[in-house]
């Protein structure tokens, strides 16, 4: 093992930020290690999008299945064996962390397995050892959010419930957000009963309400139940590997649900707890995370760069983002400050069955702004392209500038959802007339092709 001490960057976190500053920095023959306190990947390749959409992938083709099952001559059971949707999940992720040491390695990165903290402005200390860097990159995600309550610890943390292989009779989900919706899809279609609380009247916040309505509607006949001003008040284990969710209602009156599950589905923030910041004089809020510039340079210590879900930018806590974020910082380090951050528009997907995406202006954020805009919207369920999938749940929203046509925001639910939210980005970051679009001469039969009917 390389002991070397003195390095030219130190990088905290090994996800999609981490890899594109290493691989920039090697190329410019400086000295790195890399450290992570968990299995090297990062939360993407590991805990997060890839082995998520394993499962929600699984759960679409049990409801595509569902959906046309009358077309077959033998209908069978769509039911998912969830011992075998996390075997195919761990397809995906078992090789990970071998594959990304062997990557590091290869490039002369000194690969550290522990948890790093710093003891100075210029020295992290990991497991005892202190290293000291001309720069530190941070970059280590995000873990969910500790909720003060009695019990919580007893919660299930998303990247267990990855692992789960037998799934209880019954679970419920805690917050009503990504990962509450996406998990409980895919998991009422193993048969599992499925209740999700939200403690405001408001789920999945970071899409269009109406839409939102929509897709909680379609979500309760799937037989999940789905409660608003609903909060957590404690979780108590009994017989059986039970557990007892004490909620309170929005009349303020309390329940208990029974189920053999509860997982923490309510928020995540910046994975900073252990890295003693302020020994480091780096400058953070525990909800939002690092204070950075435009260059993504910590705003009290120069030394200090931060990407991904640990820097308080604004923007959406994505793997696009991140991965973007990393590619700037390696500039910034090369290149001395020559690469500020332009994201441009970002576009959003949740992966429920069927999908919910945005991209642009809310109606909220439009009206907030004072735009003048159109509003075109509906349900699509009947259209041909929706009938030929016999997808039920299905509706657009896309906000028109009436001063000069361009798309400002769109919104848009169903199959399909997911791929058409890029073209639709790409579309509102070319600022390009919705006339136009309307114009393109697309591939028929497509979802795609809608989107001239939706204009």
């Amino acid at each position: 093992m390389n002991l070397t001490t003195e390095y030219d960057l130190v990088i905290i976190g090994t996800g999609p930020a981490a890899g594109n500053v290493a691989a920039v920095c090697r190329d410019r023959d400086w000295t790195v290690a890399i450290v992570d306190s968990r299995p090297f990947g990062g939360t993407c390749a590991l805990r997060g999008c890839n082995p998520k959409t394993a499962l929600t992938r699984a759960a679409e083709l049990s409801d595509w299945y569902r959906r046309a099952r009358h077309l077959f001559k033998s209908p069978a059971d769509p039911t998912l064996d969830w011992e075998r949707v996390i075997d195919f999940k761990r397809s995906f992720t078992a090789p990970v962390t071998d594959a990304s040491v062997r990557k590091y390695s290869e490039m002369g990165l000194n690969c550290i397995r522990g948890r790093a903290r710093f003891v100075s402005p210029t020295t992290v200390s990991v497991d005892g050892q202190n290293f000291t860097a001309r720069r530190f990159v941070i970059a280590t995600g995000a873990e969910p959010v500790e909720l003060d309550l009695p019990g919580t610890d007893l919660l299930t943390r998303s990247d267990t419930f990855l692992e789960v292989e037998h799934l209880p009779d019954r679970i419920v989900f805690v917050g009503g957000g990504y990962i509450s919706f996406e998990f409980a899809h895919a998991a009422a279609r193993a048969g599992a009963h499925c209740t999700i609380i939200e403690q405001s009247d408001r789920p999945l916040r970071n899409f269009d309400p109406d839409l939102v309505r929509q897709l909680v509607a379609h979500t309760r006949s799937l037989g999940i139940d789905v409660r608003m001003r609903t909060r957590l008040a404690s979780i108590r284990q009994v017989a059986n590997g039970q557990f007892e969710i004490g909620v309170i209602n929005s009349s303020d009156v309390p329940h208990v649900l029974c189920a053999g599950m509860a997982v923490h589905g309510a928020g995540r923030e910046p994975a900073l707890r252990d890295l003693d910041l302020d020994a480091g004089e780096v400058e953070f809020d525990r909800a939002a995370g690092i204070a950075v510039d435009r260059f993504l340079r910590s705003r009290t210590n120069p030394a200090v760069f931060a990407a991904g879900d640990a820097a308080d930018t604004g923007a959406p806590k994505l793997s696009p983002v991140a991965d973007y974020e990393g590619r700037i910082v390696a500039r910034n380090l090369t290149e001395d400050q020559s690469a500020p951050v332009r994201y441009g528009v970002i576009p959003m997907v949740a992966f429920t069955v069927p999908p919910i995406a945005a991209v642009g202006l809310s109606e909220e954020a439009a009206r907030s702004a004072g735009a003048e805009y159109q509003v075109l919207s509906g349900d699509d369920s009947s259209w041909n392209a929706l009938r030929k999938l016999a997808a039920p749940c299905a509706g657009y929203k896309l906000l028109v500038d009436r001063s000069n046509d361009q798309i400002l925001g769109a919104h848009v639910l169903g199959p399909g959802a997911a791929d058409l939210i890029n073209l639709l980005a790409l579309a509102i970051q070319a600022r390009y007339p919705a006339r136009r679009v309307k114009e393109l001469l697309m591939a028929f039969p497509t979802m795609s092709a809608t989107l001239r009917d939706m204009l």
